[in-house]
């Protein structure tokens, strides 16, 4: 069973394996709390999860060790298990869904692991983990419902009160739910007045439900860029152990965590995955009561697949108001194009793109659209010069 103890257990076998995060101080995050920020992101193999793996295989007797482990998952935990088993001279064969990115897929092969790519999400690979489980008699790592993996898990709770001994609320993302168990019992344990609250990629929400409904659910489909967290059904283990210890699940959209990310990057030096940055995002988008509270926001991984990166980026820029377009409808002759550059330079906006189209059949025959992309500060600069355009007498389009 799972207990504080058990916690502490792990944290004494993980000690000469993992690193002791650092906690990093976030004032530019939010105005109303002081944030501080574990970085998961920044431990071996680039997530918390070697942690719950590490201690999972270490409970294993000789006999469980020579057949072998089997996992499944979006990527990290496969790089977790990939590396405790390779400490522990163990064979593991990993499930993955063919959609997880290409990094963490080559990144878990180097660590020596036996690769099965699966179509779909995470829960499809699920199930050909256990069918391939039940064929070999391998031992079965669950990435999240297995109490040992909770109980490494909240090893990071430990590092948290030691860290942060006046931490008032920990903010934690959601996927199938192994993380926030590990930290919301071992923060409860401790520090019960501490608020726990998860937060969800608002399509792929299934926790969240769960603990509305007061039962597992699961969902048809899940939708998001954060494929660490994009599960279909919270595990029974961490669903119970949620609805006891957690005070909120909140979610936040694929805007709201691209902009996290960036703002991560920007801020802090840091590079998080779309799963490991939603928690930021939701303080950063005040999804939380947090007003002046000390906060921890776990950073929970940094395995980012570089190929979206720059997507990531670009949407991110958008969501903030720091990338905009503008069309312009206007009359096609001279000076308007610096007409309206000069309003733009004026304003202190940088114009990267222009694009001009000649008029459809129902504007004046001379008449054409301009679009313009700009680099801005915020949504009240580009308003500023959406004003200012107008006064000038320009049409805008959008």
């Amino acid at each position: 069973m799972l207990s504080l103890d058990r916690v502490y257990l792990a944290g004494g076998r993980l000690q000469s394996v993992v690193r002791k995060t650092d906690m990093l101080f976030a004032p530019a995050l939010s105005r109303n709390s002081q944030v501080y920020l574990k970085t998961e992101n920044l431990q071996k193999t680039g997530s918390f999860k070697i942690r719950g793996s590490y201690f999972k295989m270490s409970t294993l007797s000789e006999e469980e060790k020579a057949k072998g482990v089997v996992a499944c998952s979006a990527g990290n935990h496969a790089q977790g298990v990939a590396l405790a088993a390779q400490k522990f001279g163990m064979e593991a064969t990993i499930f993955l869904p063919s959609t997880a990115p290409i990094s963490k897929i080559e990144a878990t092969r180097q660590q020596g692991a036996n690769i099965r790519l699966a179509d779909g999400v995470y829960d499809d690979a699920y199930r050909e983990a256990i069918a391939y489980r039940e064929e070999t008699g391998g031992v079965f790592l669950h990435p999240f419902d297995d109490e040992d993996v909770i109980a490494g898990q909240g090893t990071v709770a430990l590092e948290i009160v030691d860290q942060l001994p006046e931490v008032e609320a920990v903010v934690v993302p959601v996927g199938g739910g192994g993380l926030i168990s590990g930290i919301a019992y071992t923060i409860k344990s401790l520090r019960p007045e501490c608020k726990v609250y998860g937060v969800q990629a608002s399509g792929a929400d299934s926790m969240k439900q769960s603990l509305q409904e007061k039962h597992c659910c699961h969902r048809d489909s899940v939708s998001t860029f954060a494929d660490g967290i994009a599960v279909k059904k919270p595990g029974n283990i961490t669903f119970d152990i949620c609805s006891r210890y957690v005070d909120g699940i909140v979610t936040v959209s694929d805007d709201e965590i691209a902009t996290a990310i960036l703002t991560l990057m920007e801020q802090q030096k840091l590079v998080a995955e779309g799963a490991g940055a939603v928690a930021v995002a939701a303080v950063m988008f005040n999804k939380l009561p947090l007003h002046g509270k000390t906060v921890c926001a776990v950073v929970s991984g940094g395995n980012i697949d570089v190929n979206i990166l720059s997507k990531v980026i670009n949407r991110g820029l958008m969501t903030s108001g720091r990338l905009t377009h503008l069309t312009i409808s206007l009359l096609d002759k001279p000076g308007q194009l610096q007409a309206v550059s000069t309003i733009i330079a004026q304003e202190g906006a940088n114009v990267i793109r222009v694009q001009y189209t000649p008029g459809g059949e129902n504007m004046d025959i001379c008449g054409c659209y301009l679009k313009i992309s700009m680099e801005t500060k915020n949504h009240e600069h580009l308003q500023s010069i959406r004003q200012s355009l107008t006064r000038s007498g320009f049409t805008l389009c959008d």
